[in-house]
Parts: structure tokens; C-alpha cells; sequence
């Protein structure tokens, strides 16, 4: 069963959730900046990783676009801590160990690997402008190239 996605130019539902190095994180702390929301399957996997590190090679980047990135996924906290610190990750780093966000984002679906059929995060990424409408969604993302993509996307908007 996979949720459906948010419709472009839908409001991005809100949500606050624990981040690794502590504390909490609000889609309302960002009100009038623009924020990419990457979901990804599990930590500390080969393509997770690369993702990871792409968003955080361009933070700086996405910063001059006056665009936050947080990435989200189902993982404890202590988990996404070690996963932040093993590949030295500069973008904040969510748990959403209930799921109910990759629910309301549409995100928790049916996967396939091996050949056999699973739930999981479906790779996500979202693009929330400045009035917190969604702008731009990327599905079953192929992660050579996303960041680059996403960034190139913020800029624009």
C-alpha cells in the first residue's frame, strides 16, 4: 500500500521531529525560507549514503539559495547520530520511528528487492517554497545526480 503524494501546491503537512546532536526539528522553523525534505530508506546504506553526503557537500550551496535540507527516515536517532558522524554529514538528520510523517508525505509504499515485496520508504524528495506550498516532488529518486538536481531547482524557484 503506498499513500498517495502531496499535490503540488498543496500546503506541506506540518510535523516536528527529533534530529540527531539532540533537539527537535519543525517544518515551522523554517517559515519563509525554502526547505528540501529528502526521505530515504535506512542509514547507513550504500545509496543513503551517497545521498546523504551529496545534500551535505552542496549545504552550502543550498544555503546561498536560502534553502534548508533535512533528511528523514524511519531510523532512531542514536542510529542517524552514528550515520551523521561515520560519514561526517552536515545536514540535519530526522527520525520518524512512528512512520507518521512517511505516511502523510505519502513516502511508506511498496518496494520490491531480490524479488520479493516489502514496505519501506520509498526513496522521496520534496521541495517546499518559501509559503510552505509544495513546489516540487521527485519520486523513486536515482540518487547520482539528485542533489545536483534539487539544488538547481531551489535556485530557481
Amino acid at each position: 500500500m503506498t499513500n498517495a503524494l502531496i499535490e503540488l501546491g498543496a500546503k506541506a503537512p506540518a510535523f516536528t521531529l527529533p534530529r540527531d546532536g539532540g533537539g527537535t526539528v519543525s517544518l515551522d522553523d523554517f517559515a519563509g525560507r525554502k526547505v528540501v525534505l529528502f526521505f530515504y530508506p535506512k542509514a547507513s546504506t550504500a545509496g543513503c549514503t551517497t545521498e546523504a553526503r551529496d545534500f551535505s557537500a552542496l549545504a552550502p550551496a543550498f544555503a546561498g539559495a536560502g534553502t534548508a535540507v533535512l533528511g528523514l527516515s524511519k531510523d532512531s536517532v542514536k542510529r542517524q547520530e552514528n550515520f551523521a558522524a561515520k560519514q561526517a554529514l552536515t545536514v540535519p538528520l530526522l527520525s520518524d520511528a512512528e512512520g507518521d510523517v512517511c505516511e502523510r508525505y505519502g513516502v511508506w509504499g511498496e518496494k520490491q528487492m531480490y524479488g520479493k515485496s516489502f514496505l519501506g520508504i520509498v526513496r522521496t524528495t520534496y521541495l517546499i517554497g518559501p509559503d510552505g506550498q509544495v513546489a516540487r516532488i521527485w519520486t523513486k529518486v536515482k540518487v547520482a545526480g539528485h542533489a545536483a538536481e534539487v539544488l538547481a531547482a531551489a535556485e530557481a524557484l
